[in-house]
């Protein structure tokens, strides 16, 4: 019954936008985010917010994407603007007691083009 639902990847030109979304069910999580994995990188955190609606950004995309939350919906959002070649990256959503704890989705492809 609890699950991560991702939505909205796809390809873009550099400068372009994307916005990924993730339904919840099954549970409330007190904190949601969002993590992006390279090829042959580590996993990283993009950017996360809490019940309480502080957020937490990588220096890497502050400015450029804003992590957002709708309660009605159980449904947490990124708006990624400007990006980059450097953002391509499979996005996982998280949802949990703390960062990177709990339950994550099945990831969705972003790829920024030159």
């Amino acid at each position: 019954q609890v699950q991560l639902v991702e939505s909205g990847g796809g390809l873009v030109q550099a400068g372009g936008s994307l916005r990924l979304s993730c339904a919840a069910s099954g549970t409330i999580f007190s904190i949601m985010g969002w993590y992006r994995q390279a090829p042959g990188k580590q996993r990283e955190l993009v950017a996360a917010i809490t019940s309480g609606g502080s957020t937490n950004y990588a220096d890497s995309v502050k400015g450029r994407f804003t992590i957002s939350r709708d309660y009605a919906k159980n449904t947490v959002y990124l708006q990624m603007n400007s990006l980059k070649p450097e953002d391509t990256a499979v996005y996982y959503c998280n949802g949990g007691p703390a960062y990177g704890r709990g339950l994550w989705g099945q990831g969705t492809q972003v790829t920024v083009s030159s």
